[in-house]
């Protein structure tokens, strides 16, 4: 089961870009352990550099600190490597809204830069993070590939945009791409801070400090949370994957669904917390109810994840008491 019976070719070269982002850095983590050679590709916007302080020092991780929106950089960042996880991009659904041309300059034209890079090396795999945003209102549970919506943020459009750039490129130019439709991913070292957190951090981190929490709208709403090693294995069994599964999407999830309000009771129970939340308007873009459907990924990736939520929040909770 997960990742860590997986191997690749001796002295295999991965790029992570984004790789001192809270995905990024536990790809490049995981990829050291395995015993490979990690390239972190990072302009610490987002990304912070205590994420990866931890490789400093091993002789198989390289830092280049550089901008994905720079051709130059990523064409030399894509020297001889054999496959590149992508997870550079701005997140947060709001934020995107405040901000559309930045979007479309990093997570679009940023992508593009990387395919083209990654094609011109001639790399084996691009391996790209896409989102479950790409469904949009489309309401039929669970989330299934080739049925979305309309799009409700900048952000998705990027993300949707991204995978078919992607597509483009496996199709005219014989790159094996592969887009991972993250669905609410948590786990170590993803920040609790600021306006954009993500809920499940942001919780642990306002419950351990005795301060009440706010949900956005009724607390009704339900996600597919995703713990970080199911998405570590996605990305490897994407490296993995035949050419036939290339151009393609594939959700990344665990395939539940848990309620924002139950998640937020069982943080209280676990923490040992009594406090009523406080509940805010919905989210400007957000989408009701998520829930994936994976049998795609388990299909064509053999993706096979072993971490259910009850799990993962227990291993988020532990790791969020020692370094919070």
């Amino acid at each position: 089961m997960g990742y860590h019976n997986i191997s690749f070719p001796e002295g295999s070269l991965f790029l992570v870009t984004g790789g001192a982002g809270f995905i990024g850095s536990n790809l490049c983590e995981a990829i050291l352990n395995l015993g490979y050679k990690v390239r972190c590709l990072d302009d610490l916007s987002t990304g912070k550099q205590e994420n990866i302080d931890l490789f400093a020092g091993n002789e198989k991780y390289e830092f280049i600190k550089g901008d994905i929106k720079d051709l130059d950089t990523c064409m030399k960042a894509c020297e001889d490597v054999d496959y590149v996880l992508h997870q550079a991009a701005w997140g947060s659904v709001p934020r995107s809204i405040e901000m559309p041309l930045f979007y479309c300059a990093n997570n679009i034209n940023g992508t593009l830069n990387m395919l083209e890079a990654a094609r011109q090396n001639k790399v084996k795999k691009f391996v790209y993070a896409s989102s479950s945003s790409v469904y949009g209102d489309e309401p039929v549970l669970p989330k299934k590939e080739g049925r979305e919506g309309n799009l409700l943020s900048p952000y998705a459009v990027s993300k949707r945009a991204d995978e078919e750039w992607a597509k483009q490129y496996t199709r005219h130019y014989g790159l094996d791409t592969y887009g991972m439709r993250y669905f609410n991913v948590f786990g170590r070292r993803q920040d609790p801070n600021g306006a954009y957190a993500a809920v499940i951090p942001k919780f642990i981190k306002q419950l351990m400090n005795g301060e009440r929490p706010t949900i956005n709208g009724d607390g009704k709403q339900s996600r597919d949370f995703t713990y970080i090693e199911n998405v570590i294995e996605a990305n490897f069994k994407a490296c993995l994957a035949s050419h036939d599964a290339a151009g393609e999407a594939f959700n990344v999830a665990y395939g539940g669904r848990e309620y924002l309000i139950d998640i937020y009771y069982g943080l209280c129970d676990a923490l040992g917390v009594k406090m009523e939340p406080t509940f805010g308007p919905d989210r400007a873009g957000d989408i009701k109810h998520s829930n994936a459907d994976i049998s795609k990924a388990r299909t064509m990736l053999d993706y096979d994840p072993d971490w259910s939520f009850e799990k993962g929040i227990k291993a988020a909770i532990e790791w969020y008491r020692e370094n919070l």
